[in-house]
């Protein structure tokens, strides 16, 4: 489905090295694997704010911002990030859509497609996912 949607923009890729990785995968090593694969791209590592506040605790955050800008998105009753390693906070729209929301909504046999991009609500269909037309 991540390969559906940025198939519609040629700004984003699609990258399997986290799930194709053995063991746990850490941010700090995908990041390390991106940066030599694109030594001349700049790279920035997306965040809602409801969770940078764990920063800290991830493996070897301290490298992160060496290695990408640090960007931190609006989320939900989360106040905005104050910390030297990001970058910037990006205030985005508040959208009240959830996974959970999507499955249950296909499962129910509600419509779904106005939630979700149209390639995505066209693989869902083409491989019945979701309890679709079962």
């Amino acid at each position: 489905m991540v390969r559906a949607v940025v198939a519609e923009d040629p700004r984003f890729v699609a990258d399997a090295r986290e799930i194709e990785r053995a063991g746990t995968s850490y941010t700090i090593d995908t990041l390390r694997s991106l940066r030599r694969d694109f030594p001349n791209s700049e790279l920035s590592l997306l965040i809602g704010a409801d969770t940078v506040q764990d920063l800290p605790r991830w493996h070897e955050w301290e490298e992160l911002p060496r290695l990408a800008s640090i960007v931190v998105l609006s989320r939900p009753g989360a106040k905005p990030a104050v910390s030297a390693a990001v970058a910037s906070y990006l205030e985005v729209p508040e959208i009240d859509i959830s996974a959970t929301r999507i499955r249950e909504t296909i499962r129910d046999g509600r419509p779904f497609r106005e939630l979700l991009p149209a390639s995505v609500a066209d693989y869902i269909e083409t491989h019945g996912l979701y309890g679709l037309g079962n």
